[in-house]
């Protein structure tokens, strides 16, 4: 006998009969003698009409009140959830975070956990029910309701699986695991049997989007066996996450193509170059909960140097009227540019440690399909590029060719 945790999206659960699909496939476990936590997310579609209603009446609706709306999306998945495994002869009951309890801060709209209370869970467990918990959300100390971000699901699982200290968290989604990239971009993309927690944890920052990453960061810190599946096939094995290279892991040099389209460049000309200036740009950017993420400083001429750097797409009009009205002026810069148009591509994997020659590689091949590269960012594991946003699924294609990704190792 096994302990599981289960986490279906949105799309598993998006109608009734695709959440009695998930009953079918809890109570095939269950009949096993496994015990069984099963986490959703809202029905497909569910928590973006929420918001839309939200704003229908509130320009910019307070994040307290919106995440009192949008947590009743999970609500609606819990309870049908529940209905269908009864219906199944099963004994169920649904909790909402804040009846778990998921404790949380009190960030809204994108709260973190701090700590869960296991002890209703562990009693229904033992009473021989499948519990099934509304994921995305919890509750902070003054008892206000809290919800922790878009794919906030697959955070509520692993946490849960910690916490619980499950022999697997299953994440089960509309793919059957972790691919060598996006198969809508690249047909011949191949499904991974494993991969390591540091490629997933790189896979999932790079702009991957089967696993939300703040869950990655979760599992590898808590040491949670991640498994991804299909919700829409009943065989298969799925990507594993493991937390080590072993004899029987596939030994690729690279793993995976990553991209991202949500990448926006801003280049901050004539700046003074002196010790401090790059705290003196990206201070007040941080004040503003903006995330930065590629970096390039160029060399000093005259006293004075270009800073770029890149943020998510959607913080590009308010990055930029931080940068003219706050900071341009304050450090007397020449002038700010920028462009959200961009992408970046990123080849990723732990075999590149021991391979020299992967970077060499990756540019030849761009250049080759006149592809310019407007940024470089490299780690032990990966290699990013910024390039123009019309070029991003060629080079994705043509960097999966040149590497031979669509070949088992």
């Amino acid at each position: 006998m096994a302990f599981y945790v289960q986490k279906y999206g949105g799309t598993s659960v998006g109608s009734t009969e695709r959440i009695k699909n998930v009953a079918r496939r809890v109570a095939k476990f269950h009949a096993q003698g496994h015990q069984i936590v099963v986490v959703v997310s809202a029905m497909s579609g569910e928590t973006n009409r929420l918001i839309a209603l939200a704003h229908e009446v509130q320009v910019n609706p307070d994040p307290r009140e919106l995440d009192v709306m949008i947590s009743t999306g999970e609500q609606v998945s819990i309870s049908l959830l529940a209905m269908a495994l009864m219906e199944l002869d099963i004994q169920a009951r649904s909790y909402t975070g804040s009846q778990v309890k998921i404790l949380t801060d009190s960030t809204h709209t994108k709260a973190r956990i701090l700590n869960i209370d296991e002890d209703r869970i562990r009693a229904d467990l033992a009473a021989g029910y499948v519990v099934v918990v509304a994921g995305f959300q919890g509750v902070d100390e003054q008892g206000n309701i809290t919800t922790l971000g878009r794919g906030g699901s697959d955070t509520t699982g692993v946490a849960l699986a910690a916490a619980l200290k499950a022999d697997e968290c299953q994440i089960y989604t509309d793919v059957d695991g972790i691919y060598t990239t996006d198969p809508r971009v690249v047909a011949e993309a191949r499904r991974l049997n494993t991969i390591t927690f540091e490629e997933m944890l790189e896979m999932a920052s790079l702009g991957s989007k089967v696993l939300q990453l703040r869950s990655v960061e979760f599992a590898g810190k808590y040491k949670v066996k991640l498994r991804v599946l299909s919700s829409f096939e009943d065989e298969g094995q799925g990507t594993l996450i493991t937390f080590e290279e072993d004899e029987d892991m596939e030994q690729a040099v690279i793993s995976g193509i990553a991209f991202n389209r949500d990448e926006a460049k801003i280049t901050v000309l004539g700046v003074p170059d002196h010790p401090g200036i790059a705290y003196q740009i990206l201070g007040p950017v941080a004040d503003a909960n903006i995330d930065v993420d590629m970096i390039i400083q160029n060399v000093g001429h005259d006293g004075l140097t270009d800073f770029s750097f890149t943020v998510h797409r959607n913080e590009f009009n308010n990055t930029m009227n931080i940068l003219k009205e706050k900071i341009q002026p304050h450090i007397g810069a020449r002038d700010v540019l920028g462009g959200d148009r961009i992408a970046k591509v990123s080849v990723v994997g732990v075999g590149m440690r021991s391979h020299a020659g992967i970077a060499s590689k990756m540019f030849r091949v761009l250049a080759e399909e006149g592809i310019n590269i407007q940024m470089i960012a490299t780690s032990e594991i990966k290699i990013s590029v910024v390039v123009d946003e019309k070029y991003m699924e060629l080079a994705v294609r043509v960097l999966h060719k040149a590497f031979d990704l669509e070949q088992a190792p």
